[in-house]
């Protein structure tokens, strides 16, 4: 039974942080969810040719093209070329770079609300002038 429910899940919901980092790259603003995902690529790729898991940046490309063949654009990633991209090279990812992104893509989101609330602040402040 245990395994059913485990198969029916999305893939990032078996870690729990890229399952809460997921879910909240998901509710940001597009503009946020681009970076990330520039970002992200970054650094799977830089990972993945340091584990020497690819020898080029070519060659993670064409695993990731391979990975979007078939697919349907029904995911709320597949709005955006880049965020697709950034998912998907993600998805192939070994579990421990998805780990390390995890927490990475938490870290971008959290600085991004901070700094979205700053802004706030200071235009209130200015208002208030």
């Amino acid at each position: 039974m245990r395994e059913e429910y485990y198969d029916k899940r999305r893939w990032y919901d078996r870690d729990p942080l890229l399952s809460k980092s997921m879910k909240t790259l998901e509710e940001t603003d597009d503009e946020t969810q681009i970076k990330v995902a520039l970002n992200l690529i970054k650094i799977i790729i830089e990972h993945n040719i340091s584990s020497n898991e690819f020898e080029a940046v070519g060659d993670i490309l064409s695993a990731v093209e391979e990975g979007v063949e078939g697919r349907g654009n029904a995911r709320w990633y597949d709005i955006d070329k880049t965020v697709r991209t950034a998912i998907t090279m993600l998805e192939n990812s070994s579990e421990q770079i998805q780990t390390i992104a995890a927490k990475e893509i938490a870290k971008m989101v959290l600085d991004k609300i901070k700094e979205n609330k700053d802004d706030e602040i200071d235009i209130e402040e200015e208002s208030e002038e």
